[in-house]
């Protein structure tokens, strides 16, 4: 199971969460329980409809006429369905309790059978890819509903140059449960089971509360914080190094195979987005580090009266800010009302997930860490996780994870093959979700006191979104590079760490011995290589989207909402289109980057 959509993890701040009756999730819309025979009867069905697919299909595809076609990948989306329930039920399982071993084994043996029962579909991608272009296109031409699955085939078939023998195609399927995906498991299980013994603290403290302390209001507590972290980083150092050496040949070692031109092609293909608007979006963003993050950590530094920022005042509260628990009942009427005020639909989506089990908020003993929203499958319906401790900023967090759970619940409507929405426009909903509500928090601010807090915190989420996230990308440019010349000791992982945060944070700061490690826990970097440009993606498209909202378009909500259900039947030239957008303009990239200059601006006139 792959690492569902999240919120970008950023290395000094955690998700956290406040106080109340905080929810478990209800998982019986999956199944009942782990032996719930149901489960079982899937899990049997899919292996019976694999096997009898590639009995009346394999070798024949470029046979079959256009109804044929269609009977054909509607059959194979019926199984994507079957046996993505199963996984989805086993996988949000165990990241409830990542320690416990029953959930590990019920994952990895569900994980093992699925592997095993989809391994005589591997053809089907192979020979589909083989069909004339021209078959093709005429078979397309005659029926509308196969036509309708036209992105799809353009995704596969943009896989065609890499494509490698049938033969190797199922060695690499078989082999994916002792790959990349049982190195994810030990990851997941490493970090969920590192404690901390902070200064300070009676008792140890997990990953969650540890990074937890990085935002407190008291400077003693945030310093105690990251040190219990390096500490621990550096003890474990050695085999957090072995999952990046490991992982990152893995994929040099295929992507050779495969003659990928660079380690970023399959994201990219992946993500249904030209490399040359990634590097756009990088470029800008690397060119904007000095008006936007530079110019606000040297602002901050002034306001928390210190000459150096360390990097335990990165997320720092401002010395005016009053800390605030907020309560769960507070926090789902602040996200509802903001929902609510940009179009009572998008609440009236969002409302279940609060009412029926949908979300598990709360901190618990082994559960992984952060936060996400998991699509499950078109049938169902999606979850959220969080770890919810009451911060101001996770209010943040809920509306950033309920706007995928809205956006997943409109693209449901395209089934599933055509409802998987491309990473760079998955954090749309997300990101607007979160602009929503902070535009109705900054419009009620009563004192400017008030109104530069809640900008301040903005500006900082936005940073971390875009310029965290494009120096994380640029980490792992770099990272694999280096790993193609050879083995990585734990000191050239960290130096190529430490060469991107001077750039991307800027001459504010001073960093302590023991930061260089704290590459080490994010995970983007070992489930999902290069995920993380997807978040600055996101973050500048949802800005742009933002300001054509703010100027007046008429009928945005209606538009908005089209997108959404869009899911991944589009391609962001064409969702983006109907608001006079286009991500593949260089300097459509300035516009979202202003708005983060324009807040900067205001908290300086605050200032001054």
């Amino acid at each position: 199971m792959t690492l569902p959509l999240s919120r970008p993890v950023f290395e000094a701040n955690a998700v956290s969460g406040g106080q109340g009756d905080l929810p478990d999730w209800d998982l019986t819309d999956l199944y009942a329980a782990p032996d719930a025979p149901e489960f079982e009867r899937d899990m049997a069905q899919v292996e019976t409809d694999c096997a009898s697919f590639a009995a009346d299909y394999a070798g024949k595809l470029a046979t079959l006429d256009a109804s044929g076609l269609l009977d054909c990948v509607r059959r194979y989306e019926a199984i994507d369905v079957t046996a993505g329930r199963i996984m989805s039920y086993a996988g949000l399982r165990y990241y409830q309790n990542t320690m416990d071993s029953e959930r590990a084994k019920f994952m990895a043996d569900a994980q093992d059978r699925i592997t095993n029962a989809t391994t005589p579909l591997v053809f089907f991608t192979l020979e589909f890819n083989r069909l004339d272009e021209a078959h093709l296109a005429g078979l397309l031409a005659q029926n509308a509903d196969l036509a309708r699955y036209k992105p799809v085939f353009d995704r596969m078939r943009a896989m065609r140059p890499y494509q490698l023998s049938d033969e190797l195609e199922k060695f690499l399927h078989d082999n994916s449960v002792v790959g990349a995906s049982a190195w994810n498991k030990l990851f997941d299980e490493t970090t969920a089971g590192l404690m901390f013994k902070v200064a300070g603290e009676e008792e140890e403290l997990s990953l969650e509360a540890t990074l937890n302390l990085l935002t407190d209001a008291d400077r003693t507590k945030r310093e105690a914080g990251a040190r219990a972290l390096a500490e621990v980083f550096d003890k474990n150092i050695k085999l957090f190094s072995r999952f990046h050496n490991t992982l990152a040949k893995e994929k040099e070692v295929e992507d050779r195979w495969r003659k990928m031109p660079t380690p970023q092609t399959a994201r990219h293909l992946s993500n249904h987005v030209e490399p040359e608007v990634v590097e756009a979006l990088r470029n800008a963003v690397v060119a904007a580090y000095p008006k936007l993050s530079h110019r606000y950590y040297r602002l901050k530094a002034k306001w928390m009266g210190l000459d150096k920022l360390q990097v335990w005042d990165r997320n720092a509260p401002l010395p005016i800010d009053t800390p605030k628990t907020v309560g769960w009942d507070e926090a789902t009427k602040t996200v509802l009302d903001a929902y609510a005020a940009f179009d009572p639909r998008m609440a009236d989506l969002a409302q279940p997930f609060f009412r029926k089990g949908w979300i598990d908020a709360g901190v618990k003993p082994g559960k992984a860490p952060g936060a996400f929203a998991h699509p499950t499958v078109t049938t169902v319906h999606p979850y959220v996780m969080l770890n919810y401790l009451g911060k101001p900023r996770d209010v943040m967090t809920l509306a950033h994870e309920l706007g995928h759970g809205v956006h997943q619940v409109l693209a449901a409507g395209q089934g599933e093959l055509l409802s998987s929405t491309p990473l760079t426009l998955a954090e749309t909903a997300s990101v607007f979700g979160e602009m929503l509500t902070f535009r109705k928090l900054l419009d009620g601010a009563k004192t400017p006191a008030e109104r530069k807090t809640l900008l301040a915190g903005k500006v900082e989420d936005m940073i971390n979104t875009v310029v965290r996230q494009i120096a994380f990308y640029d980490f792992e440019c770099k990272l694999h590079a280096a790993r193609r010349e050879g083995e990585l000791t734990p000191d050239d992982i960290n130096a190529l760490w430490m060469s991107v945060q001077a750039q991307s944070l800027g001459d504010a700061f001073e960093f302590m011995d023991g930061y260089e490690t704290f590459w080490a826990y994010i995970p983007h970097f070992v489930h999902s290589p290069f995920y993380v440009y997807a978040y600055a993606f996101g973050d500048g498209l949802v800005n742009a989207l933002y300001a054509v909202y703010a100027e007046g378009k008429p009928g945005f909500q209606d538009l908005y909402f089209d997108m959404l259900k869009a899911g991944g039947s589009k391609h962001h030239k064409e969702l983006l289109a109907p608001f006079g957008l286009d991500a593949t303009d260089p300097k459509f990239w300035d516009k979202g980057l202003s708005m983060i200059a324009g807040f900067i601006d205001e908290l300086e006139q605050i200032e001054a």
